[in-house]
C-alpha cells in the first residue's frame, strides 16, 4: 500500500512547528519499532496538555506517518488555525452532540485509505487529579472493530510540564523532556467479527485504556489509581475547562453539556 501523502498544509505545519519543538523540548522516545510503517492504524493515547498533540504528531511524523487527529470542532473555527487543520485533513469531532458519529465515520474512511488516525479515547483533557487516563469513550474501539485495523497504545509525559492543562502560560525553562512510549497492539482478536454493541465496545475500550495507563505508569515510574476517574460520576464538567465551570456557578462541581 502506498504511503499517505501529507499535503501542503501538513508540510506547512511541520516546517513551522517542528523547529520550535526541537528548540524547547528534549526527547525520550521508546519502542518506535512498534508503530506500523504503513497501512491503516489507530493510535490511542492519553491527553494531559494542549501541547501534547504536537508531541504525538512529531513522534509519528519522524516515523514517516502523517497523522489524522480527531480534533474538537471548535479548532476549525479559529482564524488561520482552522485553515491549517482543515487543510491538513484533520477530522472534526462534534463532542456531546447528535453529530458525534460523523467523526467516527470519517476516521473509518481514513483508516480504510491506509492512514494513521490518532484518537484520544478520553475525549478531552484528563480531569484526573494526578493526570492519569480517565474512563474512555468508545470511538477508538468502534473504528478498530469496524475496520479490523490494529490499535496501537501510546503514552506520553512531559508536555504537561511545559503547559499544564488549561493553562495559558508555558514554562519554557528549564528545558523540558517529553517522554513517549509505544505498546504492542491491543489484543482485540476475540472481539472481532461479533455484532458491535455497547457491551463489546466497553470491553474493547477498557482494554485500550488499560494499555495506555500501563505505559504511562512505566514512564512515570508510579502506580496509577486502582479505579479510573469518571468525570460524570464525580460531577465534573465533561468538556471545557472544569475550573472555569465551577467559578461560573459559584458553588460546587457542575456539568457542561
Amino acid at each position: 500500500m502506498a504511503r499517505t501523502k501529507p499535503g501542503f498544509w501538513f508540510w506547512f505545519a511541520v516546517v513551522l512547528l517542528k523547529p520550535l519543538l526541537l528548540l524547547v523540548t528534549g526527547r525520550d522516545w521508546r519502542h518506535r519499532e512498534r508503530v506500523p510503517r504503513q497501512g491503516g492504524v489507530v493510535v490511542a493515547t492519553n491527553h494531559n496538555s494542549h501541547l501534547d498533540p504536537l508531541v504525538v504528531a512529531h513522534f509519528l511524523w519522524d516515523l514517516k506517518r502523517p497523522v489524522r487527529f480527531l480534533a474538537k470542532v471548535s479548532m476549525f473555527d479559529v482564524p488561520f488555525v482552522g485553515m491549517v487543520v482543515r487543510g491538513a485533513k484533520q477530522i472534526p469531532v462534534y463532542r456531546e452532540t447528535v453529530d458525534a458519529g460523523s467523526s467516527v465515520r470519517a476516521a473509518v474512511a481514513a483508516v480504510e485509505r491506509g492512514e494513521c488516525v490518532v484518537v484520544y479515547p478520553e475525549g478531552t483533557l484528563t480531569r484526573d487529579p494526578g493526570l492519569w487516563p480517565m474512563v474512555g469513550k468508545s470511538g477508538a474501539a468502534r473504528i478498530a472493530l469496524t475496520t479490523g485495523c490494529p490499535v496501537i497504545p501510546l503514552a506520553h509525559w512531559g508536555a504537561n510540564e511545559l503547559l499544564a492543562p488549561y493553562s495559558t502560560r508555558p514554562h519554557l525553562l528549564p528545558r523540558k523532556t517529553v517522554h513517549v512510549t509505544v505498546g504492542e497492539p491491543v489484543d482485540l482478536d476475540d472481539l472481532r467479527g461479533r455484532p458491535i454493541d455497547a457491551a463489546l465496545l466497553k470491553a474493547a475500550t477498557d482494554r485500550i485504556m488499560a494499555a495506555i495507563t500501563e505505559l504511562l505508569a512505566e514512564l512515570r515510574q508510579e502506580e496509577p489509581p486502582a479505579q479510573r476517574f469518571d468525570p460524570r460520576s464525580a460531577g465534573v464538567a465533561v468538556i471545557g475547562n472544569p475550573k472555569r465551570a465551577r467559578r461560573a456557578t459559584g458553588s460546587g462541581p457542575s456539568r457542561e453539556n
